[in-house]
């Protein structure tokens, strides 16, 4: 089921602009593609462990980092001590490295969107679940985030999504209401959080898929639709 359920979009008021004024991207697996295997890889070299293993560890503290209550260097020493590593600082620069790396596979046709939305003049916002050092690597590489007129990185705040609170820290950088704001997410729990708050929420699966959804929720008469990759 891809879908979260939906919140009713106002209509339009007669001589009014669109009933939607804004926009809210995920990072991850939307406006960038699945995680980067070569990175992947990185990391299981690096480390010396199974996939799975590795793969374990990560995300077993990786809402603490994206909150914010672990910073890269004591979230990658967190895995390494866990795991019975003896690894040098460089080595856990390295995997710092790697990390983000695997996050920054970009997604052109959800990029090329955003851009056509702040074209048509929707306020745009990225909200996501980020620690410190993937976005600092971020920063340095994709000038493009500044396009987008609010970002909420959740380390900076110390909370994170589903935590109702950052969509409404969002919302309130955007100066927009509810109603009048869209949310595209991978995961179906942010997505009906933010649809709980009466944001139009939409799960994200495949330029195709979403295209399919805008239309389907009646959103193609006011939004330009995504191409398909």
């Amino acid at each position: 089921m891809r879908k979260a359920p939906s919140s009713t979009i106002h209509g339009r008021k007669r001589g009014s602009s669109l009933a939607l004024r804004a926009a809210i991207f995920d990072y991850g697996m939307v406006l960038t593609g699945p995680p980067d295997p070569a990175a992947h890889a990185e990391l299981v070299r690096i480390t010396g462990l199974p996939a799975e293993k590795l793969d374990a560890l990560y995300w077993a503290d990786r809402n603490a980092f994206d909150a914010g209550k672990l910073n890269g260097q004591t979230y990658w020493q967190g895995i390494v001590s866990k795991a019975g590593l003896a690894l040098s600082p460089a080595a856990i620069e390295e995997l710092i490295h790697w990390d983000a790396r695997l996050w920054m596979t970009l997604n052109p046709p959800m990029l090329a969107w955003a851009a056509a939305l702040q074209a048509r003049g929707l306020r745009t916002a990225i909200l996501s679940n980020m620690g410190d050092t993937v976005l600092q690597a971020m920063e340095r590489e994709f000038d493009w985030l500044a396009r987008f007129d609010v970002l909420v990185w959740s380390y900076r705040l110390h909370m994170a999504k589903p935590d109702p609170a950052i969509y409404r820290y969002t919302l309130e950088k955007l100066g927009t209401r509810p109603e009048e704001t869209l949310f595209v997410d991978d995961r179906q729990v942010n997505a009906e959080a933010a649809s709980a708050l009466g944001i139009k929420a939409l799960i994200f699966t495949t330029p195709e898929n979403l295209r399919a959804d805008l239309i389907a929720a009646g959103l193609d008469k006011e939004l330009p639709l995504p191409a398909s990759a």
